[in-house]
């Protein structure tokens, strides 16, 4: 029996829903290459993508700012008025046993979103502009990936809209333009992950690297 070579790991793909390995290879034009087994995206080709993706990076992390900036939300109950932002929000939790929690709070919906924003930048910035990707564009875009599952600005206006609800009948709630801005900045984040191919990306960045 004649045994068949093994081919290079750095040649296989793995479907990030369920794992089946694929031989790598790169789409024509406006071609994708999908998972045999559950047909998600593995493999795309858009010539733009990486100016739409540092765009639509520029656009959240402007986002980002007016979201922590503005009023998020007002509220008036019994002839009393009060307005919070979502820096008053998490300094509402920074007292006494509370404070882990504010620092939760700050980390998930505002420190890790802006840090995967900017590691983005710094990582594709260069190659949106037809340059060559700074010596550490790497592990700049690897912290991107690292820090995707922990960026839950999505699952704070979630969170928010079902509070929303349950509020809605015991005051007159006015939303601020912090909250618009963050349903954008969401929005905007789920249009650049569903942009973004990482194969391609690493494939670019491995390129100029050699």
């Amino acid at each position: 029996m004649t045994m068949q070579p093994l081919p290079p790991l750095d040649d296989l793909v793995a479907c990030p829903q369920c794992d089946t390995l694929h031989h790598a290879g790169t789409p024509g034009a406006a071609e994708r290459a999908r998972c045999v087994t559950c047909g998600t995206i593995l493999v795309t080709t858009r010539p733009a993508a990486i100016s739409q993706i540092v765009v639509l990076a520029l656009t959240a992390t402007i986002l980002m700012v007016a979201a922590i900036s503005f009023p998020f939300l007002e509220l008036d109950a019994a002839g009393k008025h009060s307005a919070t932002s979502v820096v008053g929000a998490i300094a509402a939790f920074s007292h006494s046993l509370s404070v882990p929690m504010a620092l939760a709070v700050a980390a998930f919906i505002v420190v890790l979103p802006v840090m995967r924003l900017l590691a983005i930048l710094w990582a594709l910035g260069p190659l949106a502009f037809g340059g060559k990707p700074l010596r550490s564009a790497r592990p700049m875009f690897a912290l991107a990936e690292m820090l995707r599952p922990w960026s839950m600005a999505e699952i704070f206006i979630i969170g928010v809209a079902v509070a929303l609800v349950k509020v809605a009948g015991l005051a007159t709630l006015t939303l601020g333009p912090a909250f618009w801005a963050f349903v954008a900045l969401v929005l905007v984040t789920i249009l650049n992950d569903t942009l973004m191919c990482r194969y391609s990306i690493w494939e670019m960045l491995d390129q100029h690297r050699a």
